[in-house]
């Protein structure tokens, strides 16, 4: 029974965040389903949550009670009883309904004793559902996109960048790889090869690539399919060769993901690994951040996505999720956003977010401006110690990041600078200039993510989360005496902040709290509290601490995150070091699809939390890959220090970053500190009366607390919606609204 929230209200001493995760788990755990008892008819939507339909179809089981035999169908007071089928489970019908009309639908069905119906509510194949208004401009990319064949997808059919569907074959030659166009899907090549699928089953090694757009996007699936044989698929003839498992793929990288449909998925779906063995593949060009650094859209389409794979070929045993550095944290967003999606991740290079990238970078490249042209006397050591990292190269890479929130072109103050990222295919007199184009479109990650943020009335901007009010910077070199009180002083006093073109600006940067609320219940910030509280997570991968900006304590940010929405991380796997990753990758891989295996076939009532931690596989343990080759295993707990002070950190050292040198915490999720009193107990220097009065000067209404909360800092607020879908909960993001306005 759903829990009352006047009585939980009236709990004494009840936690408010506890109680909004509570709600929160027994909302995740909600299935889509009429009724739940088995002595009446249950509905359940298998292909999805029936309120988020796309596509006009659904894939829908009705069970009903042992004397029930009799049953009538309807959708809208149509019969639709001949689209249902025997389901595997007793007393089931498993039926793929189409005709859905846009907007409400209503599903019944009638027995002699029973009757019960369910709203399923249609959007379009084109989107969006969940996200808001889809961005523009957009440009379409299909006349580009290159299928298995050599051809393209064809130019787009209309405004929102639709093509026609297109399905190819590949195959695997007796001679290796790579895939191969099929002739003929009539007739199987002599050269073609054997696999042997997960489940023992020997088929031959052709692949059934299937292309299209789904909101906006263009998606692909891959899956093992003998067109000479094997029966057209559906959700009842399932492909002989799959093994009833799927992965989820994603892109890379954010820079330039704005405003594009994508001429590439950032990654082959055509992955002998996976397809080898049985696994099915999905992906869209919209979760590949290089197209769009939106999350939220990531989200929607991977949601999108699995819904027509299910509708096409079936409802898998579980799903897991792949992909590095952006399709790492495109893996963990999608994850924790919609909980039940995903149900295991395994990554590599990853950060908690893209817009964790960016908040390092505002603060970096405040301190390289701040080095370079305000004060250059500080030394190279010194500016190491303000910024964290562990040299200056990776201090300039990381702080060089800002420029995905930087939209006016040509800045290049710093080496290694470039503001307004933009993927060529924008024509230039769409782009946004101060000047010569003020209401063009702005390449930044606040904009791209408009809906979530919000827009600046007066500028039509997307207002900014980014706040640095009452951080100290440079107070761990301060304390250990790498810089001089007034190093200290003149740096915080000049420091300054940005405007929202990005320009530096005397005063600090005070972040829209409205933004910050709504990047944390949005899951733009990374919670931890939605689908990752209760899935195995493998972080595993190479670790560059000299440059580029791919650095360990961003994977230990995900750690830290997950342990302050749910108490411990005991989900989280974390596999440091060495370079050559198909070595952890082979294992995660391995390890995960046991995992999630063990707790899929755990039937039990208990939380599916509890299920985790008692099916963690022995090899789920913490550890790190030494150099030699073939790289070994070293089974300890991983712990984020440049200190010798075990195997993994002898080896692969981590550093810290501008804000955690602040006194920030290590999962860099304050995104607005709150502030106290400044208290000289906090300082392991003297200051004088003077310097002392300069420092109450500087920050007049105090420095940061990073003891307390950040402001606004709201759990993911499972089941948002920025439109058109309602959004599912309002009864406790009523709570959020009120209780976090500080």
């Amino acid at each position: 029974m759903k829990p009352s929230l006047q009585r939980m209200r009236g709990l004494a001493g009840f936690d408010r965040l506890a109680m909004i995760g509570l709600i929160a788990g027994f909302l995740i755990a909600r299935p889509a389903t009429a009724r739940e008892r088995s002595d009446e008819i249950v509905i359940t939507t298998l292909s999805g949550q029936p309120d988020r339909v796309s596509g006009g179809s659904a894939l829908v089981e009705i069970t009903f009670p042992r004397h029930e035999r009799h049953l009538v169908v309807t959708l809208n007071g149509e019969d639709v009883s001949s689209a249902f089928h025997p389901g595997e489970r007793r007393n089931s019908l498993i039926g793929l309904v189409t005709g859905l009309v846009l907007g409400r639908n209503r599903l019944r069905v009638e027995g002699r004793e029973n009757r019960r119906s369910i709203e399923l509510t249609n959007y379009s194949i084109k989107g969006p559902i969940i996200s808001g208004p889809q961005i523009q401009p957009f440009i379409c990319q299909t006349q580009t996109f290159m299928l298995p064949d050599g051809t393209t997808l064809g130019e787009p059919l209309d405004s929102d960048c639709s093509a026609a569907t297109r399905v190819n074959y590949v195959y695997m030659s007796t001679d290796g790889g790579p895939f191969r166009p099929l002739p003929d899907p009539t007739h199987l090549p002599p050269d073609v090869a054997m696999t042997t699928t997960s489940t023992g089953l020997t088929v031959p090694y052709v692949v059934r690539v299937e292309t299209g757009t789904i909101n906006r996007g263009i998606y692909q699936n891959a899956i093992l399919f003998d067109p000479t044989s094997d029966p057209e698929p559906t959700p009842f003839t399932p492909p002989p060769g799959w093994n009833n498992r799927l992965v989820a793929i994603h892109g890379a990288g954010c820079p330039g993901g704005w405003y594009t449909q994508g001429t590439a998925e950032g990654v082959n779906v055509l992955q002998d690994r996976y397809l080898s063995q049985g696994y099915a593949l999905f992906i869209n060009t919209l979760q590949n951040p290089s197209n769009s650094c939106n999350p939220f859209v990531a989200a929607e389409s991977a949601m999108m996505g699995k819904e027509h794979f299910i509708k096409t070929f079936g409802a898998p045993f579980f799903t897991v999720s792949t992909g590095g550095s952006g399709g790492a944290y495109t893996s963990l967003q999608v994850a924790d956003i919609l909980p039940g999606l995903i149900d295991g991740a395994f990554f590599n290079a990853t950060f908690p977010d893209a817009a964790e990238i960016a908040y390092s970078g505002l603060d970096g490249h405040l301190l390289t401006h701040y080095f370079a042209v305000t004060n250059p006397t500080f030394t190279e050591a010194q500016q190491v110690a303000v910024s964290g990292y562990q040299g200056l190269q990776a201090f300039i890479d990381a702080a060089n990041q800002a420029q995905r929130t930087d939209p006016v072109p040509g800045r290049d103050d710093i080496p290694g600078y470039n503001s307004a990222v933009w993927n060529a295919v924008v024509p230039v007199e769409l782009r946004y200039h101060p000047v010569n184009n003020p209401t063009g479109a702005r390449p930044t990650v606040f904009d791209v993510s408009r809906n979530i943020y919000g827009v600046d009335p007066g500028t039509g901007f997307a207002l900014r989360a980014f706040d640095n009010v009452g951080v100290q910077y440079g107070l761990k070199a301060l304390n250990e005496g790498t810089i001089t009180t007034t190093q200290f002083l003149d740096l915080n006093q000049d420091i300054g902040g940005y405007d929202q073109d990005a320009n530096y600006v005397s005063s600090r940067t005070v972040g829209d709290v409205g933004a910050i609320r709504r990047a944390y219940r949005s899951g733009v910030n990374l919670g931890g509290n939605g689908g990752l509280s209760a899935i195995p997570i493998i972080d595993f991968g190479a670790y560059n601490e000299a440059g580029a900006y791919h650095y360990q304590w961003h994977h230990f940010a995900v750690r830290e995150r997950l342990i302050d929405a749910n108490g411990d991380a005991r989900n989280h796997v974390l596999w440091r070091g060495n370079d050559a990753t198909p070595v952890p990758l082979t294992r995660a891989f391995e390890v995960i699809t046991r995992w999630v295996e063990a707790i899929k076939s755990d039937h039990s009532h208990v939380p599916p939390r509890r299920k985790v931690i008692r099916h963690m596989p022995a090899e789920a343990v913490d550890g790190c890959y030494d150099t030699s080759m073939p790289p070994q295993f070293i089974a300890e707990p991983q712990t984020w220090s440049s200190l010798p002070d075990t195997q993994c950190n002898t080896l692969w050292p981590s550093y810290s970053f501008s804000r955690k040198v602040a006194g920030g915490p290590l999962a860099a999720n304050i995104l607005k500190c709150q502030l106290k009193p400044i208290d000289l107990g906090d300082y392991a220097v003297s200051f004088t009366p003077e310097e002392l009065s300069r420092l109450h000067n500087i920050f007049p209404d105090g420095v940061c607390d990073w003891r307390r909360r950040g402001v606004n800092h709201v759990p993911l607020l499972v089941g948002k919606s920025f439109g058109p879908a309602p959004t599912n909960h309002d009864e406790y993001e009523d709570i959020l609204e009120g209780e976090h306005e500080d």
